[in-house]
């Protein structure tokens, strides 16, 4: 198991790098304890997190009220809470 990410339960909990100025909005490579996610915003006033919440929210096909960013609003290193995500990006396996 990977230390970006853990499972409580059906809440996925995620170690972000947050990579605001980007040419597009993707999800880049495993860097540590964090998964890097590229965000084409600007990092003013929390636009770049909730550009990303949007993306997420898209990506694992749960409402953005099923994401809650648990710390890092304003900064590059994040955690976020994704309760029952329907789809998964390949870098994360399923719980169990």
């Amino acid at each position: 198991m990977s230390s970006f990410y853990r499972w409580e339960e059906e809440t996925l909990v995620l170690n972000i790098l947050g990579r605001p100025r980007a040419k597009k909005t993707a999800i880049g490579k495993v860097i540590g304890k964090q998964l890097e996610i590229f965000v084409a915003e600007m990092p003013v006033r929390g636009r770049a997190t909730a550009h990303l919440v949007r993306f997420l929210a898209e990506e694992f096909q749960v409402p953005e009220s099923s994401i809650t960013v648990v710390f890092g609003v304003y900064n590059v290193n994040k955690q976020l809470r994704i309760a029952a995500p329907k789809r998964l990006p390949s870098v994360i396996p399923p719980p169990g």
